[in-house]
């Protein structure tokens, strides 16, 4: 039993030392969401702490990821929400894809699903935690930065066949 107990130890202290690449890329201010779009300064901290985390090219990693095996679940976590939403690329993309991530956005905050409320557990990221009136802000914000443009080319697309 002790063997296999020290065996354990080994190996959880063996993977200390293989990490996943940090992500920090240089942002070009002339794509990023909170340059482009100049919210005032209550939504550009809110969007810093509680969206830019984990939907753009700067993260600020918290200190539990130097812990193998949490920082390849935090920095998949990472991956996954530039996918769906990067705010470093945010003027780069589509019109109608911008205008369906913010879509996304505010059904996201209609469910309180973003940011991830598992992060708020034992203190973790605590900051990025927001208030019914944060929220409401936020939803207003990524309204104001819609078009319709997703609903035209969402309908052309079932015109045409392409989804249902």
């Amino acid at each position: 039993m002790i063997k296999v107990l020290y065996l354990l130890l080994a190996i959880i202290i063996i993977a200390q030392f293989i990490r996943p690449a940090r992500i920090a890329d240089p942002v070009d201010p002339a794509t990023d969401l909170i340059a482009v779009t100049k919210p005032d300064a209550e939504i550009a901290q809110m969007l810093r702490t509680s969206c830019y985390d984990c939907h753009s090219h700067q993260p600020n990693y918290p200190w539990y990821f130097a812990i193998t095996p949490v920082n390849f679940w935090l920095n998949d976590h990472i991956q996954d929400g530039l996918k769906h939403f990067d705010a470093s690329t945010w003027a780069s993309v589509k019109g109608f894809e911008r205008d369906h991530q913010a879509k996304d956005a505010m059904e996201e905050m209609d469910k309180k699903e973003m940011p991830i409320p598992d992060f708020f557990y034992l203190g973790r990221h605590a900051d990025a935690k927001l208030s019914d009136a944060q929220y409401g802000k936020l939803y207003s914000y990524f309204e104001s930065l819609r078009d319709g443009s997703w609903d035209i080319e969402k309908a052309r697309r079932k015109a045409a066949g392409e989804i249902k």
